[in-house]
């Protein structure tokens, strides 16, 4: 018969993974997912219970492996879509993850070591402050932050002007460290009721509840009314084609689909100001072909976009790879590759902006002294590598300030509100989410660029190879949205605003501030134990 410490670990063990599946599921649930597109943001502020629960019921030694497990499962079902762009970017983003996780828990774990009742709360400033962290350096990475769950409830996501979507994590966080303590405070205590840990944990949820009425008092008051705003009328062009797929018979005819839906749009009876193509939607590179001609065929295709650029009297913004001979660190001049966007009057160009913060490791990878078997890897997989852009370029035309940050940097608040500061007055996003061939992958990366708008009080428009092309309002409402897969074009009208929002002025202060007060929470701990355990060995003595 198997002993009884045998049977209750199986037990434990059991139940904490159906509690890890549980968190992943909720979590996964809370954004865009293939069940619901547009996800269900109330599971957000209890998709977090069973972790922190989970936490409580292991050691610290034990948390690295369910840190490890929940890591995984979570973003695995949250990103499933990346394993279509290729096998290995689901693998290392699942390894990723489970890396974090598995350094985190053991400091949610110490936290109850050092807190005991109040443990919770430094649980709720950890937390808070590693979604911060994780979206800095190489590995930079904004999806699945909690606060981008909510990115329907328009009244709550206003806080983001003040202090970005750190405010609404902060808000929507808090239920689940405080459930998870609730529900362990019980079990550790089975003779005392609910009432009595809310009673002495009163505080904590007063101030809680004061700070979300106040958020949403202040989310019904601070929209922003725009109508006497002047208008910016743009036409985003959707061509409904990964670009890179493909050789040249493909590129021009993807160039003759964009034709076709740009001049759709500019011979309607109200013409736009501007007409936009989405990220790298014309492949061959423009300055490369037009000025070295090393490709005969490369550089007819580049003469036609230019000519029929030229019979145009609206300016084309076009995403294009910058190709250019530059003289490298070694003292030779060679090509060099931007993730580009260009804007283009009667066919020449007038101003360009290249991308500053890159996908890692398939568009960037800064370690190939260090770790050459990994860079020659991805070379292998015929990974497309660009140079950092450096200027926050501001592009004016028709009276229009612009900028435009492409793809995954609209996902980064950090980006947008340097736009702004620069004199941006709208932000025009140029996306190509083809690959992915998912839905939900589109929506979630479109539902992060509401909370630009509404952080920077400035109209967002997204013209993307496949969807999500939208418009969303200064106040974070997408007031238009293409039909995604489709090849179409979305002529919008969008007010632009001169306004600056403390998010703009002052950026990420909260979210830096939790870092601190974790920071100083785990070593005022360490601290206080330290001497604690000090002081009964002397009264051993």
């Amino acid at each position: 018969m198997m002993p009884s410490s045998q049977r209750q670990f199986i037990k434990n063990t059991g139940i904490n993974v159906l509690l890890i599946v549980a968190g992943s599921v909720l979590f996964a649930l809370s954004f865009p997912n293939l069940f619901f597109p547009k996800g269900l943001p109330i599971f957000a502020w209890v998709a977090y219970v069973p972790v922190f629960f989970v936490i409580s019921r292991v050691s610290i030694g034990a948390s690295v492996f369910w840190g490890a497990l929940y890591g995984y499962a979570a973003y695995g079902l949250f990103n499933y879509w990346l394993s279509v762009f290729h096998p290995l970017a689901g693998l290392i983003v699942g390894i990723i993850y489970l890396t974090y996780f598995a350094i985190l828990f053991p400091f949610l774990k110490l936290a109850e070591k050092l807190f005991s009742q109040k443990h919770y709360l430094i649980q709720w400033l950890i937390w808070l402050a590693y979604e911060f962290l994780r979206t800095k350096g190489f590995l930079g990475y904004a999806y699945g932050i909690t606060g981008y769950s909510q990115w329907e409830m328009i009244p709550l996501i206003q806080i983001a002007s003040l202090f970005g979507v750190w405010a609404v994590s902060a808000l929507v966080l808090f239920p689940s460290v405080y459930i998870a303590r609730l529900l362990s405070f019980k079990r550790d205590n089975p003779d005392r009721s609910y009432v009595l840990f809310i009673k002495q944990e009163r505080l904590s949820l007063l101030i809680w509840i004061i700070a979300l009425s106040a958020s949403l008092i202040y989310g019904f008051n601070s929209q922003i009314s725009y109508q006497d705003a002047p208008v910016a009328r743009i036409a985003l062009v959707q061509h409904n084609s990964d670009p890179w797929r493909g050789g040249l018979a493909a590129y021009r005819q993807n160039f003759n689909t964009l034709k076709r839906l740009s001049l759709e749009a500019v011979n309607q009876e109200k013409k736009p100001d501007l007409v936009v193509w989405s990220e790298t939607a014309f492949v061959p590179r423009i300055y490369w072909h037009k000025t070295y001609r090393d490709d005969p065929d490369s550089y007819e295709l580049v003469k036609d976009l230019l000519d029929f650029l030229t019979t145009q009297d609206i300016p084309y913004v076009i995403g294009n790879d910058d190709a250019r001979k530059e003289l490298t660190d070694e003292g030779i001049w060679d090509r060099v590759d931007y993730n580009a966007v260009l804007l283009f009057e009667k066919g020449e160009e007038k101003q360009i902006y290249r991308k500053m913060h890159l996908v890692p490791f398939t568009e960037h990878f800064p370690y190939k002294t260090q770790l050459p078997f990994v860079y020659d890897a991805l070379r292998n997989a015929d990974t497309h590598f660009w140079k950092k852009g450096t200027e926050a370029t501001v592009f004016e035309t028709k009276g229009i300030k612009f900028s435009t940050p492409i793809c995954f940097e609209d996902t980064f608040g950090y980006l947008s509100r340097r736009f702004v500061a620069n004199g941006a007055e709208l932000i025009i996003n140029l996306t190509n989410d083809a690959w992915s061939k998912s839905l939900p992958a589109q929506m979630q990366h479109a539902t992060m660029a509401v909370f630009r708008a509404v952080e920077n009080r400035r109209s967002v428009v997204r013209a993307t190879a496949s969807g999500q092309t939208c418009a969303i309002d200064p106040n974070g409402r997408i007031i238009a949205m293409a039909k995604e897969f489709t090849e179409t074009q979305l002529t919008v009208e969008v007010p632009l605003l001169t306004t600056r929002t403390w998010y703009t002025k002052y950026g990420d202060v909260l979210a830096q501030l939790f870092v601190l007060l974790s920071v100083l929470s785990i070593f005022i701990g360490t601290i206080r134990l330290t001497i604690r355990a000090c002081h009964r060995t002397i009264q051993k003595e």
